[in-house]
């Protein structure tokens, strides 16, 4: 029994490879064993990493590995992430001290500071020093560091340390993965060092992030979803994946 329940897994993470999703009501079918026998099946397989479960079903478990260039993220879902940069302003208030990551979507949330009085700014990131750099009564911190060239910006430990000196109302971080189970996830190990730091000075933890990224689980782990506050994501994010997050203390918050 033991062996025909293994060889049903290996056969099911199989076909959800190749087709990139299935049903509990095929497997069940094709295998002749219970729906429930199933569930278990699947249950197990995604608590191993290899699937997402949904309602009835399956599918294929992406990773997200790959470091693109600035460029490149900003071209991707460029209008989601436009809609995600304004409604992250709704957490601002005059007079906050905010810290902000180099992903391409704090960048839009950059772009719709200017209304703001007495705001104060740390950020790794070029680009948005860059585009904040001529907004009325807004003070920009840029830390030192090494320059990631791909990115536009500064990390490793003087980044890190120097952001040590300072207390943050709110931290705006990026994601290249969002895995209910396993956190959020980059995939570059300086850039996840910096952004754990950046979550420690701050008092509000906001992920801004494209739905794309859910599910999705990259090389370099940033942080538990138990440390992140407020999600914001846009409206096409799949029902099974924010049922995942309902007993959890955090938002999700889709636009």
């Amino acid at each position: 029994m033991k062996g025909n329940t293994l060889h049903r897994r290996k056969e099911i993470i199989d076909i959800v490879n190749e087709k990139g999703q299935t049903s509990v009501s095929y497997i069940s079918e094709r295998y002749k064993v219970s729906e429930v026998s199933i569930r278990n099946d699947l249950k197990h397989l995604e608590k191993k990493g290899l699937l997402v479960r949904t309602r009835g079903g399956a599918l294929k478990k992406q990773l997200s590995t790959f470091d693109y260039n600035l460029n490149q993220r900003l071209n991707t879902n460029l209008s989601e992430k436009q809609r995600i940069g304004l409604k992250a302003t709704e957490f601002i208030q005059n007079g906050n001290t905010i810290v902000m990551d180099s992903g391409s979507t704090t960048i839009e949330l950059a772009k719709n500071l200017k209304i703001f009085k007495g705001l104060k700014i740390i950020t790794n990131s070029l680009p948005i020093a860059d585009i904040v750099a001529d907004f009325n009564d807004i003070e920009v911190v840029i830390i030192g560091g090494i320059l990631r060239k791909e990115m536009r910006s500064l990390v490793g430990p003087v980044a890190e340390s120097n952001l040590l000196n300072y207390n943050c109302d709110v931290a705006f971080i990026g994601a290249d993965g969002i895995c209910h189970d396993y956190g959020i996830t980059t995939p570059v190990l300086y850039e996840a060092a910096l952004s754990r730091t950046m979550i420690k000075i701050a008092k509000k933890i906001i992920v801004v992030s494209d739905s794309s990224k859910f599910g999705k689980r990259s090389f370099a782990k940033i942080t538990d979803i138990a440390s992140i506050d407020i999600i914001i994501t846009d409206k096409k994010l799949p029902s099974f994946e924010e049922d995942k997050f309902k007993k959890s203390d955090l938002s999700i918050v889709k636009v």
